[in-house]
């Protein structure tokens, strides 16, 4: 070669990489779609799972194949809303691939924060061995840091400590200041506004002095902790290359702060996060839908994913969710696709009245039955818990065994015992329990005081009109004028005209007797208890009097639902629930109460296009818990407070759907079924009533 020929071309041959090995056959395992979530590249990932699209199967197959390709379970962060979920993700990786988890932090927000803050505490101003308060403690301390300051109490209405702890945890998870939660949630509170500052700054004193925290603590703790101590929040960002967060769509401002800052220190974060935007309905729990849709814009590079084949669902059932959803204007475009085969139609079933109503789902329940749907394999679903009262009755009369999702059944819940105990003490002035019971709703009064009042009239033939006429100057000073009031309302409750009228001796118990106040001092979804005893009104419109109302309510009052049907199991169970409730659950066939105009969507919630946004996605959610059959149920009338009947229009989530995509059932009546003796539930249980948590299933709006 001379010495003016050019250089060889240098060219490196490199040998192909050996086929990557796997223990889990991924292509097998998944469809397409979850494949490209389960093998997509670092960076910030955002995937949206639609209703029945596999979406926990496709989170543990991700962590699966982040530990196959080398991943330290160390360097794992999973997030979940149950530590259940938590520890059953763990269990199906574990079982797929062998691998110990046991090193994963994996948990709910809070127990990962308890986790990550013990080592740092006293940074914050506390001790290692600090104290995890709950929901019970922290009432306590919140009542008692109102006794601390003085608060007048007895003067007027002021927060119970169940309330103020609601109060302050929804400030907390938001972000919003206490002035403008008290404003929009609860104005009736404004005057007080200054002495809740007061008894919310003694609280936190208290719980700093006593080594606290409580459940938002925790949160607002390990917030507190990265943004003080950077070093700290660069190390967890190192320590988590792998950060996954499930029902994402239901994660409040703070804890999408806190997933935000664990990674951002990250040149190149791996932080996926999973949810239905459609499926987003706790705002009333302060859930944040802007954290979803936000995402990408906070996470610069996201990709986002959708999985969009259903495998729970017909078709038919889905083309109606689809049309349905499509109706909210802020969402993340996808469409479902069913793999099932096409089913019966859904069917939009128009009833006169509500007691129609539950007279149709009964039948048609049983009908199912005898075509081979277990029970349990059937749901009934609602809006707001009073539209299954009369249903309740309807299936203890035929005999049909139950459970209820939803909470305690309408009749043992407490704002409704309270009422009922007033009726209870017209009947029958010897009825210790019902006299002692409304005594405890006053202010400073307690059992003793209840006792020693009840004792004063108890011998007497009538207790009631002798409490009427008893000195109570000897009672505690702040419960004198309470128990004046108690006195006038019990003397017009027996006036004739509302002992033979229980719906507006209801509706003065509430109205005039001050029920109404104590439920906005004592449950943070006031509003939707007050609905409840106008409900309990309605119900009790056609009796013509209190004592055949209660007879009523005593027979069906606790329906257990719990008589077996002949040659049932005796785990065999219909399914009733509130659509809140019913989230992430499935049945073959469901019904869905209720279904009219200022109901579903609720009244208050369409108030604004959030509100009625958030609406639709509860319908939509109601929707999809079906695999095979879908009812939709609207009664054509109802009863105003006057006992008159007014027409009712269907809800809108009916009326914008296309006619094509369900069929009308119109009902005609029938010869009468053979007579058959339904269950007698026992009475009322009248000691030791549990005091009611405000329901998840009721979002105040």
């Amino acid at each position: 070669m001379s010495d003016d020929a050019p250089a060889p071309r240098r060219y490196v041959l490199r040998r192909a990489a050996p086929a990557k090995s796997y223990r889990v056959d991924y292509a097998r395992e998944l469809n397409e779609e979850q494949k490209a979530v389960v093998f997509a590249s670092d960076g910030p990932t955002l995937v949206v799972a639609g209703a029945g699209s596999g979406k926990t199967r496709t989170l543990v197959y991700r962590v699966s194949r982040l530990i196959e390709d080398g991943a330290d379970p160390a360097s794992l962060l999973l997030l979940t809303f149950t530590n259940r979920a938590a520890r059953e993700m763990k269990r199906r990786v574990e079982t797929l691939i062998g691998a110990d988890l046991n090193r994963a932090t994996a948990g709910t927000f809070h127990s990962v924060a308890a986790r990550l803050l013990r080592p740092h505490a006293e940074l914050l101003g506390y001790k290692a061995n600090f104290t995890i308060l709950d929901s019970e403690d922290t009432k306590d301390l919140l009542e008692s840091s109102t006794s601390d300051i003085g608060v007048p109490v007895t003067e007027r209405r002021f927060p119970k400590g169940d309330l103020l702890r609601a109060i302050v945890s929804l400030c907390v998870n938001t972000g919003r200041p206490l002035d403008d939660v008290i404003a929009a949630e609860h104005p009736h509170f404004l005057q007080q506004l200054d002495a809740i500052r007061t008894v919310v700054h003694r609280y936190l004193e208290r719980k700093v002095a006593a080594n606290g925290m409580d459940y938002d603590d925790l949160l607002l703790n390990w917030k507190r902790l990265m943004l003080e101590r950077p070093e700290i929040r660069k190390g967890l960002g190192a320590r988590f290359r792998h950060v996954l967060v499930d029902e994402y769509q239901d994660v409040n401002h703070l804890q999408a702060e806190l997933v935000d800052l664990v990674v951002r220190d990250v040149d190149a974060p791996n932080v996926m996060v999973v949810g239905d935007d459609a499926q987003s309905i706790y705002s009333f729990r302060g859930a944040d839908f802007e954290a979803l849709l936000g995402f990408p814009a906070r996470h610069p590079g996201t990709r986002v994913f959708s999985l969009e084949t259903n495998y729970r669902s017909t078709p038919e059932i889905l083309r109606l969710a689809d049309a349905s959803i499509a109706q909210n204007t802020r969402r993340f475009e996808k469409s479902l696709r069913a793999t099932r085969p096409s089913g019966v139609p859904v069917a939009v079933v128009g009833t006169s009245d509500v007691s129609q109503q539950a007279e149709f789902v009964a039948q048609r329940v049983l009908e199912l039955r005898d075509e081979g749907t277990p029970l349990a394999e059937i749901a009934v679903l609602y809006r707001a818990h009073h539209q299954a009262l009369e249903l309740q009755i309807e299936l203890t009369r035929r005999g049909i065994p139950y459970e209820i999702r939803s909470g305690m059944r309408f009749f043992e819940q407490q704002h409704v015992k309270d009422v009922l105990a007033y009726l209870r003490l017209l009947v029958n002035p010897k009825e210790e329990m019902a006299f002692k019971r409304i005594l405890k709703l006053l202010p400073k009064v307690g059992e003793r005081t209840a006792a020693t009042l009840w004792t004063a009239v108890e011998g007497l033939p009538d207790p009631v009109g002798s409490f009427l006429r008893l000195d109570v100057r000897k009672a505690p000073a702040g419960a004198q004028g309470a128990l004046k009031k108690l006195a006038s309302t019990l003397e017009s409750l027996r006036r004739p005209s509302l002992l033979s009228a229980p719906a507006e001796a209801i509706r003065f118990v509430v109205d005039e007797g001050g029920y109404a106040d104590v439920a906005k001092a004592k449950f943070e979804n006031h509003q939707a208890r007050l609905d409840d005893l106008e409900a309990l009104a309605q119900f009790a419109l056609p009796y013509d009097g209190v004592e055949s109302f209660l007879e009523e309510v005593t027979l069906f009052g606790e329906p257990t639902g719990e008589s077996v049907i002949a040659g049932d199991a005796e785990d065999e169970r219909l399914v009733l629930s509130s659509i809140h409730q019913a989230k992430g659950l499935e049945w073959r066939a469901v019904f869905v109460l209720g279904l009219i105009e200022d109901r579903f969507p609720n009244v208050r919630a369409a108030r604004t296009s959030e509100g009625l946004e958030e609406e639709r996605r509860l319908f939509y959610v109601a929707a999809t818990r079906a695999k095979d059959e879908l009812l939709l149920v609207h009664p054509l009338a109802s009863f105003d407070r006057f006992g008159i009947v007014v027409v009712t229009e269907a809800s809108r989530f009916l009326r914008e759907l296309p006619e094509d995509l369900f069929e009308r059932w119109v009902l005609e009546s029938g010869p009468p079924l053979p007579s058959v003796e339904g269950p007698k539930a026992p009475r009322l249980a009248e000691a030791g009533d549990p005091t009611l948590e405000a329901d998840e299933d009721e979002p105040v709006n």
